[in-house]
């Protein structure tokens, strides 16, 4: 890999992560294109992806640092309360918000534990499940835009409302869907604003992306030597990745405040029927 092909790829992570675009179809379709994938070894493609992730994790902290710093504060100070016998003072918003991040995240950990194999293989990298995916996401946002009713702020978030985020969480583990994609869709149907959506999507990427990102680097150590870069162009990826995830994060969040989410949606049907159409033509294989 070039060091160019390694800012592309880094300033591919940074906005595709954020944006409800899918950072895996992009990332693959770029990794394709420049004949990085190697079909007989997935493997060595997704330890390249899982380093450069912990780039746009680490813009998240950064962007959010004042929050994360209340949330965790709050959390553990309750914690504490209730074992030292005070459990009959309510919780905080910001002591609330650590425990619906934790509650949202269970079932993207449950399910993306189940069915690991399958989402590190090959399936992965198939250009018609992302085609589709990136298709069908479009309509359920789509959806949740016409059907929300965009009235309710993160203090108004409830338990069920962050159990309903965390399952649309979940389907992010489909290829071509989008983490924040999902999220922010079922933060719509929810009745979120579309901000707001945002923001409890960043928050809940937190623990996920932190837990899925480090147990993949953990487990992909032995892959990263085979991976398509070497570790010069693997840390400039990253660095990029990050820079560039956190003026897509501050880009996102002043977006909504004053548009739909329709730009994405359109974006996403696009780019799902051109790569049916790369791949019939042969332009591309799968």
């Amino acid at each position: 890999m070039e060091i160019l092909q390694a800012i592309i790829l880094g300033i591919i992570q940074g906005l595709t992560e954020f944006l409800p675009i899918s950072s895996t179809a992009h990332l693959t379709i770029a990794g394709k294109i420049m004949g990085m994938i190697d079909p007989l070894n997935p493997e060595h493609w997704t330890a390249f992806i899982a380093v450069i992730q912990l780039g746009t994790l680490i813009a998240v902290f950064a962007y959010f640092i004042k929050d994360v710093y209340k949330i965790i504060i709050a959390f553990f100070s309750d914690v504490w309360r209730r074992i030292s016998g005070n459990a009959s003072q309510t919780f905080s918003n910001d002591a609330k918000m650590g425990w619906l991040i934790i509650i949202g995240t269970v079932p993207v950990g449950l399910i993306g534990i189940a069915f690991k194999k399958i989402i590190e293989g090959t399936l992965t990298k198939n250009l018609y499940v992302i085609a589709g995916s990136m298709i069908v996401l479009a309509i359920l946002l789509f959806v949740a835009e016409v059907i929300g009713k965009r009235k309710r702020e993160l203090e108004q978030i409830t338990v069920w409302d962050s159990l309903i985020i965390g399952f649309a969480e979940a389907l992010a583990l489909i290829p071509g869907s989008s983490r924040s994609g999902t999220t922010i869709t079922g933060g719509l149907f929810v009745g979120l604003t579309r901000e707001t959506a945002a923001k409890f999507s960043f928050l809940l990427s937190l623990p996920a992306v932190l837990a899925s990102g480090l147990l993949e680097l953990k487990e992909s150590v032995k892959e990263i030597p085979h991976a398509p870069t070497d570790t010069v162009q693997l840390i400039i990826a990253t660095v990029v990745s990050g820079i560039v995830g956190y003026i897509s994060i501050w880009f996102l969040l002043n977006y909504l405040k004053k548009h739909s989410t329709g730009i994405f949606i359109i974006y996403r049907v696009v780019i799902g029927v051109l790569i049916l159409i790369l791949l019939s033509t042969q332009v591309i294989t799968n």
